[in-house]
């Protein structure tokens, strides 16, 4: 059990640098995206990958697992919150920080796992409980539905200002890119409390996120 503990300490670590990875070459190369720009960018060799997964697809299906598993917990969090508006702002907040959908370029072109179907059904349980209950206590807007939350995360997400001035090196722009994400954040919140008027158009489908995969 102690020779395996720091083996298993380390693929924590290869996973973690390896979705970070993945989120971002994904951003620029998407489904074309490899698994050498990423085992590079994420500092992992990429023999010793390839040990571990048989091929890109396996690769890709338990980064989308891990990035569902956060999804998860940032929603967990959100309901543990005892003011519904908070626990929303926890959840939304914390997801587009982790880049939730950032993994959305792989939808369709790689098979859903057992896995990944459980965690997606968890996460979008979760996601409604989250809606349910902010729209009891009257805070969010009557017509916003789970499914315009979970695409306001995905576009928020997306390419943002802190990724683009990592890549090129600016950590001296690192704060004031950090804090324009934080605005846009609560711009984007408050479209969601209740007062506003009607959003155009019909509400999305409740499988309009889950159909691309």
């Amino acid at each position: 059990m102690s020779r395996r503990a720091p083996r298993y300490a380390e693929a924590e670590r290869n996973d973690r640098a390896l979705l970070e990875a993945a989120k971002k070459v994904l951003a620029v190369d998407g489904s074309h995206t490899s698994v050498a720009a990423i085992a590079a960018r994420a500092g992992v060799g990429i023999a010793s990958l390839y040990r571990r997964y048989r091929t890109k697809e396996e690769l890709f299906q338990h980064l989308c697992a891990l990035s569902l598993g956060r999804w998860i917990q940032a929603a967990e969090e959100g309901l543990a919150h005892e003011d519904p508006w908070e626990g929303l702002v926890h959840y939304v907040t914390a997801a587009v920080e982790f880049s939730g959908g950032a993994l959305g370029p792989l939808a369709g072109t790689i098979a859903v796992t057992d896995e990944m179907a459980e965690k997606f059904t968890r996460s979008d349980e979760l996601t409604r409980a989250l809606v349910a209950r902010a729209h009891e206590a009257g805070v969010l807007r009557a017509d916003a539905t789970a499914v315009d939350v979970s695409l306001l995360i995905e576009q928020l997400g997306k390419a943002s200002l802190v990724e683009q001035f990592e890549g090129q090196g600016r950590t001296d722009l690192a704060d004031a890119a950090s804090n324009a994400r934080h605005r846009t954040i609560a711009i984007a919140l408050d479209g969601l409390r209740a007062g506003h008027g009607p959003l155009p158009g019909r509400p999305p489908a409740p499988d309009l996120l889950a159909e691309r995969w």
